[in-house]
């Protein structure tokens, strides 16, 4: 373990702009970063209970930090999140993370809503973060804030750009199956599998008859592939059949997708007790018709949301965060997306990330050793 490990992730902010004037900062801009993120990492989830972590902390925290005046007030936490940009942030923990961008080729894309932070006339709607995650890695990847669910399909093409994404397969649910979308992500040097659904109505219903007419020749089609899983759990069973084949010549509009090779469907079959129901998806990619590696990324894709999302309402409480002030939502929000990462990248501890945290707040020494993995990165 690197003997400073809170000061080498805070030597990633050291060209990052103070939003601050000269005259009012009290405190170090990288020793307020670097106590939210041990705060955060320590169950704390509001500015409040930073601030309270850090003066408990303080004597720990001051031999890694300066801390010329001790721990700052939630307060000042609070109006520097919200005046930091968070453009300018983002590529300070891309850099941190830039090592380990070998364990990714899997980015699964989708956004979600923050539903405390709404402010009145200034922020009618509660911030959306769409979001980049490495599903097999676990690593929070970047994201971009927009008013609203429905703002998605212009806020994923400005996600893309600031991804390293080369060689990676990334998916995305119905509302990125987009032909500019593909387009951009073909552009990066990626492959991409789209969900399809009905605000594609004409692909969705060619590939749903495409796929009838491969049951009704008993799937002999030449280039088609088939994978079978089958799982249970918590009482029930969860079967899922993939599908993939070559798209045909004539799938309507196929010349506008960019590198179209290949369609497929995901049937899932879950029997509970008397209870059965059945769900298909359909999806179009630009990988070729290999059945497990579609089986892979498409299965991957809902990590997004269990290892993600969830845990980010259920550990972190982000639906109740009450920040709303400027861009305090979308930078706290990132904080979280981090910190997330950060747990799951840690094997020193065998917990949950709940438990993972709680230790963290009560164990000095655990708390480093889950920076460990990370630092002098």
């Amino acid at each position: 373990m690197p003997l400073n490990p809170l000061r080498q992730f805070a030597k990633h902010f050291e060209n990052l702009t103070d939003p601050r004037v000269k005259r009012t900062r009290r405190h170090v801009l990288e020793d307020i970063l670097v106590v939210a993120l041990c705060g955060m990492i320590a169950n704390a989830n509001t500015w409040v209970d930073i601030e309270r972590f850090g003066k408990s902390k303080l004597e720990f925290l001051r031999r890694f930090l300066e801390l010329p005046n001790g721990i700052p007030s939630h307060d000042t936490f609070s109006r520097v999140f919200a005046k930091l940009d968070p453009a300018a942030l983002l590529p300070c923990l891309q850099n941190w993370l830039a090592d380990f961008r070998a364990k990714v080729d899997h980015v699964a894309i989708d956004g979600k809503t923050s539903r405390s932070s709404y402010d009145g006339d200034r922020r009618p709607n509660p911030l959306h973060l769409v979001s980049a995650w490495a599903a097999e890695a676990r690593l929070f990847l970047g994201q971009v804030a927009v008013a609203e669910k429905s703002n998605e399909i212009t806020a994923i093409p400005q996600l893309l750009q600031l991804l390293d994404i080369e060689g990676d397969t990334v998916t995305i649910d119905a509302m990125g199956c987009q032909k500019e979308i593909a387009k951009a992500i073909v552009a990066k040097k990626a492959d991409y599998v789209l969900a399809v659904k009905d605000n594609q109505p004409t692909l969705h219903k060619a590939i749903h008859e495409t796929f009838l007419q491969f049951a009704e020749d008993d799937y002999t089609e030449a280039s088609l592939r088939r994978w079978k899983t089958r799982e249970r759990n918590h009482g029930r069973t969860e079967t899922r059949q993939y599908f993939i084949a070559d798209a045909p010549e004539d799938l309507p509009g196929a010349g506008h997708w960019a590198e179209l090779r290949s369609i497929g469907m995901v049937l899932r079959t879950r029997v509970e007790g008397d209870s059965v129901t059945e769900e298909v998806a359909y999806y179009i990619g630009s990988i070729a018709p290999k059945v497990k590696r579609f089986a892979r990324v498409v299965r991957g894709h809902w990590g997004i949301e269990t290892r993600l999302h969830w845990s980010l309402d259920v550990t972190f409480s982000e639906d109740h965060s009450r920040v709303r002030k400027d861009c305090g939502p979308a930078n706290l929000g990132m904080l979280r997306r981090l910190v997330v990462s950060l747990l799951h990248q840690d094997t020193s501890c065998k917990a949950s990330l709940r438990g993972k945290r709680l230790i963290a707040g009560w164990d000095e020494k655990a708390l480093l050793n889950i920076l460990a993995a990370f630092a002098g990165k």
